[in-house]
């Protein structure tokens, strides 16, 4: 009968430094807290970017700033909530002007964003049947959206010319459904070619996003809804909208937020002063800073439009949110 001697590891106490609980949490710290390490420089580059001016504005806001105290702006003296009262007096020529902007781009917003949905939607799910030539012409689609923006927008501006372009050869020269060339860029018609130019820019990602989506939607839930006689509008009603809803939420609140605050499109086709009818906001306030110098009274309307958007976000997601739950229930 042998019997085994203890070696001097096996009797040797575990002393609480040296204990296997220990000695892994330093490890987990480590791994929990490395990707926060790896965001750390977006974050500090987010927060110089966008955080250091907003707040920076916040404060010019409530600060008489004009051109006199372009050099040192922090010398200029407290104005208090002057600059938001001049803002939103609508019977003054500048709460009105600011108002009259609002409404056209509500307008803008409301038409771009529907549009570009609905396309964007019927595109994608054309794109759902298999036929040749299929991918050349989602690349195609997405080629709009692909284009640097200056240059897509001053296509269009060489485009909608009064003598020499290509809408008003077409429509008017060609199809005749003009009696005569038609002004594009300033009057009423400025509305109808700046809407042109957003959902021609913005459809390719609706179509993009809406067609990822209908990825993920059960073919089996189409075949076993045409075995029972269902056509093809029923299949969308019942079956690709509700699927897709949770998509078209969160791309309806993205299309709505870029389109309400797109500046570059505007700025490119009209330049500085848009007419009235294509007043956007954006340039509305960027006219109100930058060309009568009045920084604290575009700051101020900066702010409220900031207000705006997230008063508009937060009700929005409190609504889609109790419309998921209770379609969940």
């Amino acid at each position: 009968m042998t019997t085994t001697v203890p070696t001097e590891a096996a009797v040797r106490p575990s002393s609480p430094g040296t204990a296997s609980g220990p000695r892994r949490r330093p490890g987990r710290i480590r791994r929990i807290g490395l990707p926060y390490l790896f965001l750390l420089p977006a974050l500090l580059l987010e927060l110089l970017v966008h955080l250091v001016p907003m707040v920076i504005g916040m404060v010019m806001s409530f600060k008489e700033l004009t051109q006199f105290y372009i050099r040192d702006w922090t010398t200029a003296p407290w104005n208090g909530l002057d600059n938001y009262s001049v803002s939103v007096d609508f019977d003054a020529p500048v709460g009105e002007a600011l108002l009259h902007s609002f409404l056209v781009t509500v307008a803008f917003t409301l038409l771009s964003v529907g549009l570009c949905w609905c396309i964007g939607t019927a595109a994608a799910l054309y794109m759902q049947e298999t036929f040749r030539g299929r991918g050349l012409l989602r690349a195609l689609f997405l080629v709009p959206y692909a284009l640097p923006v200056y240059t897509a927008v001053i296509t269009w501006v060489f485009m909608f010319q009064h003598d020499n372009g290509l809408v008003n050869h077409v429509l008017h020269d060609q199809l005749g459904i003009t009696d005569k060339p038609t002004f594009w860029l300033i009057g009423d018609n400025s509305f109808f070619a700046l809407l042109t130019v957003s959902v021609w820019k913005g459809w390719p990602f609706a179509f993009l996003i809406v067609m990822a989506g209908l990825q993920n939607i059960p073919r089996e839930l189409y075949e076993a809804a045409s075995l029972d006689g269902a056509g093809m509008w029923q299949q969308i009603r019942r079956i690709t909208l509700p699927s897709l809803r949770p998509v078209n939420q969160v791309l309806v609140l993205v299309l709505f937020l870029w389109t309400f605050n797109d500046f570059n499109t505007p700025y490119v086709l009209f330049g500085k002063t848009a007419p009235e009818a294509a007043d956007l906001i954006s340039v509305h306030i960027y006219q109100a800073s930058f060309v009568t110098w009045n920084f604290g009274t575009g700051s101020a309307m900066s702010v409220l439009l900031l207000l705006f958007l997230l008063v508009v976000t937060g009700v929005y997601l409190v609504i889609t949110s109790r419309g998921r739950r209770t379609a969940d229930v």
